[in-house]
């Protein structure tokens, strides 16, 4: 087991976890986004709020076994407690702060991770901060580094993956063909591209476009990750927690007339429905053991720029004092991104798809010293290899996206809804 300061790759042995001292003092604002790493930034934001890590790694936990993320949880938990805090500002993301990017499958061979940075910078409702995290036993803090502008515009080659739209199709009909057996109502399958950026690739770029264009969702990147997010998987905020849960979808119209027989079809369509159904029942089942008070909002149809979703809102009042990543380890992984029931679709998306997720459909987000955070569905996104700063190779990249598959999809039209959810980072990345 590696347990230098700055990673811990493991958590079957005992740990001896450092004594962390963060301060957060309120600051002008700054473009947080330039103080950010070009070749793997650590980003949070919507609509302009949000966190940027400003400084290299403190702590980097890898856990990559059975039961992650409650190994997480729990890690968190005891450098919370030992952690001196000196937080002048005291707002949500401000004190100690831990970013993470966990695996979609327990079984997938991508770790789950959570990082501390030396260095966060915060914005929200008008306040700016700067948070700096050093070991207790070090003499100095890290150095805040300076500003870099963001890079030179680059583009990525992408094409078909393991399931190309013919292995889609035929994926799309071994679902169907498990569901019609009876042991499972509904399955999640996504298809992959794969491709390459170049070697010195500022991913910053990458960010700042998807937060331009799609200012409504959460923009996140966190180790080698990076996307636009329309799903809430879970919010806690003091005491309270709350999820929006997506499923069912129409691309937009080309005109107005169009855009809303869309979402009008999309609202009436009992297929799309179903499939709602569904992922908001995942969502309560899985929060009602943890709340005393529990609200389902009506579904309404949300609209983003490429598409129409059906979406829910949730909301409760905790009882048993769990933090964000004890919410996120009871939801995850959800109707909406795994299938219904989860134990029975998720072997099923293992023996159909034919590749590992990673990190795609996976949880990404931010947590607090008080157990407080938010967490997206990580959707709409790419994961990149690690950047090699001694090689000029391309780097390599894949995304996905996917389709909840119940009585009644179709093939090609599945399809299409994997090519317009694959339009946000696509572009993006063009």
């Amino acid at each position: 087991m590696n347990t230098r300061i700055n990673r811990i790759d493991t958590v079957t042995e005992p740990l001896s976890l450092p004594r962390l001292v963060a301060t957060t003092r309120e600051i002008d604002p700054v473009e947080a986004l330039a103080y950010a790493d070009p070749s793997s930034p650590i980003v949070w934001t919507r609509h302009g709020d949000g966190l940027v890590a400003a400084g290299p790694d403190l702590l980097h936990i890898d856990v990559a076994e059975d039961g992650r993320i409650a190994a997480l949880a729990d890690l968190w938990r005891a450098i919370s407690q030992t952690t001196d805090i000196d937080d002048e500002v005291g707002m949500p993301g401000t004190g100690l702060v831990g970013f993470g990017a966990f695996a979609f499958d327990e079984s997938s061979a991508r770790p789950s991770t959570l990082i501390v940075p030396t260095a966060v910078l915060g914005h929200r409702d008008g306040r700016s901060w700067l948070t700096r995290i050093r070991a207790a036993d070090a003499p100095d803090e890290v150095p805040v580094p300076e500003p870099v502008a963001l890079g030179a515009s680059w583009s990525a080659t992408l094409g078909p993956g393991v399931m190309d739209p013919e292995a889609h199709a035929a994926a799309v009909r071994a679902a169907l063909a498990a569901i019609d057996e009876g042991d499972v109502s509904k399955i999640v399958i996504a298809r992959d591209l794969i491709g390459s950026v170049p070697a010195r690739a500022d991913l910053r770029l990458l960010v700042r476009s998807l937060a331009d264009d799609y200012p409504n969702t959460w923009t996140y990147a966190v180790d080698g990750i990076i996307g636009a997010s329309p799903e809430t998987l879970v919010t806690v905020a003091g005491g309270s927690v709350s999820a929006r849960v997506l499923a069912g979808t129409r691309p937009r119209g080309a005109d107005i007339r169009d855009d809303e027989l869309a979402s009008s079809e999309l609202q009436a369509s009992e297929k799309d429905r179903a499939e709602h159904r569904f992922a908001v029942e995942s969502v309560l089942a899985s929060l009602r053991p943890h709340t005393s008070e529990l609200r389902q909002g009506e579904v309404f149809p949300l609209e983003l720029p490429n598409l129409w979703h059906l979406a829910t809102d949730v909301r409760g009042t905790l009882d048993s004092g769990a933090s964000a990543l004890d919410m996120v380890r009871a939801i995850h992984p959800t109707a909406a991104v795994a299938g219904t029931p989860t134990d029975r679709a998720m072997a099923e998306i293992r023996r159909i798809e034919g590749f590992d997720r990673g990190r795609y459909a996976g949880p990404v987000g931010w947590i607090d010293a008080n157990g407080d955070g938010e967490w997206a569905i990580a959707l709409r996104g790419a994961q990149f290899a690690p950047a090699d700063p001694s090689s000029n190779a391309p780097r390599a990249v894949s995304a996905h996206a996917g389709g909840g598959i119940v009585p009644g999809s179709v093939p090609e039209a599945e399809l299409t809804e994997t090519r317009v959810k694959f339009r946000p980072i696509v572009d993006a990345l063009a």
